[in-house]
């Protein structure tokens, strides 16, 4: 554990709900003073879009069709275990960009799908903050997770996870039922091996459970929305966490276990900054760097 320059690692699929996570992190950083250097984990893919379908077909006509971004093959993972570390002994590291659409190739002066240029991270940052795919990743290689101080999984049962990709892909993509369901195939040896695992290694995992059938997601017509489900968290360790606390601030909330606490889907953004902004504060606080007390404590 670093604690000079402490590390924030997000970890969950595509269609997890990372994005809204992050956009909850950045609403405790500028509440907290908290300047954080953010990582997108897309920008330690191998392969830019172009490439990546590349790879794809030649691993396919090799017979390796279970290739996909959840795997080593596919992901620069020795670079990210050096970021990890490098931040945490030195607080700087090499970092880029994966221009996404239209919008960011503005931001940016080149084509989406493609990668930035390698850059150094800014100087005087207060943590590091990885949102992505493989922030808890663990091989015979590399051991990512090691280098992260605070690790949080976000993910949704497979079912609704299943789901909001065939929507996304069918909405936004243009593909096919079948389509989608072919790559879920594909990709589905790579989740086990190197996406499950990880969430073995977090210190606070978000589960998003649909209360409404899901049964059959191919054919399922709409997303569960969040009134529609309940939040598992599940804390690794839960000494020092104030479950009635917790539980009174946050109505229809129960445990389920010692270690967990179940929230109506709805109030996630409030169960997030009731959990994290602690824990964040308190991160910053032991790096040294500040000695205010938190914004949004009691």
């Amino acid at each position: 554990m670093s604690r000079k320059h402490p590390v924030v690692a997000v970890t969950g699929s595509s269609g997890a709900g990372t994005s809204t996570v992050t956009d909850t992190f950045q609403q405790i950083f500028a509440r907290e003073s908290v300047t954080a250097a953010i990582v997108r984990g897309d920008s330690f893919h191998r392969y830019d879009r172009a490439g990546m379908r590349l790879a794809a077909e030649e691993a396919v006509a090799a017979g390796h069709g279970e290739f996909s971004h959840f795997g080593p093959d596919a992901n620069l993972f020795l670079e990210l275990e050096s970021l990890f570390r490098q931040y945490g002994q030195t607080g700087s590291g090499r970092v880029r960009e994966y221009v996404h659409d239209d919008r960011e190739a503005a931001e940016f002066g080149q084509q989406p799908g493609t990668f930035t240029p390698w850059r150094d991270l800014p100087e005087g940052t207060d943590l590091l903050y990885y949102e992505g795919l493989h922030g808890a990743v663990q091989t015979d290689t590399v051991d990512v997770a090691r280098y992260a101080d605070l690790r949080i999984g976000v993910v949704p049962i497979i079912n609704l996870e299943w789901i909001q990709k065939l929507h996304r892909d069918r909405s936004a993509r243009g593909y096919s039922t079948e389509a989608v369901t072919d790559t879920i195939l594909r990709r589905m040896p790579d989740y086990v091996h190197y996406i499950c695992p990880q969430f073995a290694n977090t210190h606070i995992n978000f589960q998003r459970v649909p209360i409404v059938d899901t049964s059959n997601p191919f054919i399922a017509r709409w997303i569960p929305t969040p009134d529609e489900s309940m939040v598992v968290i599940r804390f690794a360790d839960p000494r020092g966490i104030d479950f009635p606390y917790l539980r009174s601030m946050i109505d229809g909330s129960f445990m389920s276990r010692a270690n967990s606490i179940v929230i109506p889907g709805g109030k996630l953004d409030l169960a997030m900054q009731l959990i994290l902004t602690p824990l964040i504060w308190r991160l910053v606080q032991n790096s040294g760097r500040s000695s205010a007390e938190p914004n949004g404590g009691r």
